[in-house]
């Protein structure tokens, strides 16, 4: 009995460790009372405004972090549509305008996943890549990516926090 037991917290633990998936570069310290802006996060789904949505949830998970100071890209709200515009173009007025309002570090990136998954139990699935742009010197000094699975009564939303909050989790933030 008592193997059984151990038998089924293994592969209890297994089946909630297979869920998420997350790899992030080596930890950065940043400032979190400098300026920052969140540039639009690019949607490499079938889904309308995924790339909104998970913008929305970075933007929450910085704040409660404690960025205070953080901007977001006038022209990505209410912009997205269901076909990408010349993107490159984009994230490039984008940086420029970043550079231009004087802010130390953007956040960009991209979601390849923001769905509820087609069965019986509709799980929801989400994809997300990011990175943090320091502006002083044009370089990434952040990054990672990652995907996660709910259980069938989980919302999206709910899911694409845990994982970004997971994504987010090494990069420490200096007060």
């Amino acid at each position: 009995m008592i193997r059984l037991m151990r038998l089924l917290l293994t592969f209890t633990a297994l089946a909630i460790g297979a869920c998420a998936v997350v790899d992030r570069s080596p930890e950065a310290t940043l400032d979190a009372n400098a300026k920052w802006v969140m540039l639009p996060i690019l949607n490499r789904t079938e889904t309308p405004q995924a790339g909104l949505r998970a913008e929305a949830v970075i933007e929450t998970v910085l704040r409660v972090r404690g960025v205070g100071n953080l901007t977001r890209y006038p022209a990505t709200a209410g912009s997205e549509t269901l076909f990408e515009p010349a993107e490159r173009k984009v994230l490039d007025q984008a940086l420029a305008w970043a550079r231009a309002e004087q802010a130390r570090y953007a956040v960009t990136g991209e979601v390849d996943e923001w769905r509820y998954k087609v069965g019986i139990d509709g799980e929801p699935a989400v994809g997300v890549t990011l990175q943090i742009i320091d502006l002083k010197t044009g370089r990434v000094v952040y990054s990672g990516g990652g995907g996660r699975t709910g259980w069938s009564r989980e919302a999206l939303s709910a899911v694409a926090q845990k994982l970004i909050k997971e994504i987010l989790s090494g990069a420490r933030l200096a007060q």
